[in-house]
């Protein structure tokens, strides 16, 4: 394990156990509860995320005006801010509505999670 990892993984919240989440060995939790139109059309914007950095890196090599780069890379914050705002809707809709309605306890958890993950991505 990576320091990035031990790190990661410690200042994670305490998780919920619910249907969404299922361990996979090494490759740590997966999400069984992502709608397949959703899974892809997250995928069609991070592939375009993708082009809309390399356009950045681009344009720092060509010495673009830094009033333009900072322009595209608020587009770029922004196109990510949308994935994750999809990410923690089907987060919501799965795995916190099934922690919340199982148990006191995996319903604390779960309010905890949701708790970091709201303030992390509030930033």
């Amino acid at each position: 394990m990576t320091e990035t990892t031990k790190r990661a993984t410690a200042d994670a919240a305490p998780h919920a156990g619910c249907g969404c989440a299922v361990q996979d060995g090494d490759a740590g939790r997966k999400a069984v509860g992502v709608d397949p139109e959703i899974k892809d059309r997250n995928l069609k914007r991070l592939r375009r995320i993708e082009g809309q950095v390399r356009g950045l890196h681009k344009m720092v090599e060509e010495d673009r005006y830094c009033a333009d780069v900072l322009t595209q890379i608020s587009s770029v914050h922004e196109a990510l801010r949308s994935v994750g705002r999809e990410l923690m809707r089907n987060h919501l809709k799965h795995c916190a509505t099934s922690a919340i309605r199982s148990s006191e306890e995996e319903a604390g958890a779960m309010y905890d999670e949701l708790i970091e993950l709201i303030y992390k991505h509030s930033r």
